[in-house]
């Protein structure tokens, strides 16, 4: 997938090598609130726009595939049928054939099948980013603060004696910076625990190969280069405004902003953490935002660099094929904007 200012494009090969597209304008939502210019607010909205297109990219690509699959397997049964002996008098020749499935119910199958993927997704990143480091943090910061466990209430079964502790170490800690350095740091090792689990799949690495492609097609057209592949190949991979370096930036901006606001809670703590999402991703944006500018570059490059570090795990070298379709995919985007710069 390309973005360009006001417009998209997708691009899938079929496995006989066709590509096919879908692009399409994106709404001007600046201009129609006047809001959304504002530094911050529009970075929560660039990122809600864009999982709304990662969605819309997942589903015309998923439906793409389902499509050739329909039609191979509706293809096949009437082969059968048209296979079978000849009809003898008296008696009905029985074929199987399959009828395709209307396009709505494929549709809305789709859309049940991308919302629930969000819920699971919104559930399970919340667990893991942000439930779980806090949790993990308030009890090393109790025992290793001193936190002591009254030897009577300890005293009994196996089980009792870990509830006490558990309930002991869930004792709320007010976080400090070294509090919020430490939570950082854990969420930190659970992604990279996370995404460098999936590059070891054969699928996701195919997924990250599309993503170095996309890189490097970029590069070639921020360089003014014609968009060939043997330009784009000796393209580097890494681009510090992919939004692999946001998420990077979004858990360092995260650790200064839950210093700043903080209870003597942990349910509390915890729905600011959730509550912050917004604010700490429209910084987190104005930040990446301020990397692309020459005259901030040495300041911005240091707060990027983990992002291009990361990018080595979630990009992978791709093949010209590849490289193909990420060049079509960015055409068929400026073709709706030719002054736009592009995006992946």
């Amino acid at each position: 997938m390309m973005r360009a200012p006001h417009s998209y494009a997708v691009a899938v090969r079929h496995p006989d090598g066709q590509i096919v597209s879908k692009s399409e304008r994106l709404p001007a939502l600046s201009e129609q609130y006047p809001i959304l210019k504002l530094p911050v607010i529009r970075g929560s909205a660039v990122l809600i726009q864009s999982m709304v297109l990662g969605i819309k990219a997942l589903n015309f690509s998923a439906n793409v595939v389902f499509h050739q699959d329909e039609t191979r397997t509706e293809t096949e049964a009437q082969e059968v049928a048209g296979a079978g002996r000849p009809a003898i008098a008296g008696s009905s020749a029985v074929g199987v054939v399959t009828k395709p499935k209307p396009v709505a119910d494929v549709k809305t199958k789709a859309a049940a099948g991308a919302i629930g993927s969000i819920v699971f997704a919104l559930f399970f990143n919340v667990l893991l980013f942000i439930v779980l480091p806090l949790l993990l943090t308030n009890i090393l910061f109790v025992y290793l603060g001193g936190g002591t466990i009254d030897a009577h209430s300890a005293s009994g079964t196996w089980y009792a004696n870990a509830w006490t502790w558990i309930r002991a170490g869930l004792h709320p800690i007010r976080p400090s910076i070294a509090f919020n350095l430490v939570d950082g740091l854990i969420r930190m090792s659970f992604f990279l625990i996370m995404i460098t689990s999936f590059s070891l799949l054969r699928d996701i690495r195919r997924v990250f190969e599309y993503h170095g492609a996309e890189h490097k097609v970029v590069y070639t057209w921020e360089a003014d280069e014609e968009l060939t592949v043997a330009n784009a190949r000796v393209k580097q991979r890494q681009h510090p405004r992919c939004g692999t370096s946001f998420l990077m930036v979004v858990m360092l901006v995260s650790i200064v902003a839950f210093s700043v606001v903080k209870f003597d809670s942990l349910f509390l703590n915890f729905l600011v953490r959730v509550i912050l999402i917004p604010v700490v991703a429209g910084i987190s944006y104005e930040i990446i935002r301020a990397s692309a500018k020459s005259s901030a570059q040495w300041f911005f490059s240091i707060i990027t660099r983990p992002g291009l570090w990361l990018q080595n795990i979630t990009t992978k070298e791709p093949d010209d094929s590849q490289l193909e379709v990420a060049i079509y995919a960015l055409k068929e985007s400026l073709k709706l904007e030719p002054q736009g710069s592009a995006e992946c």
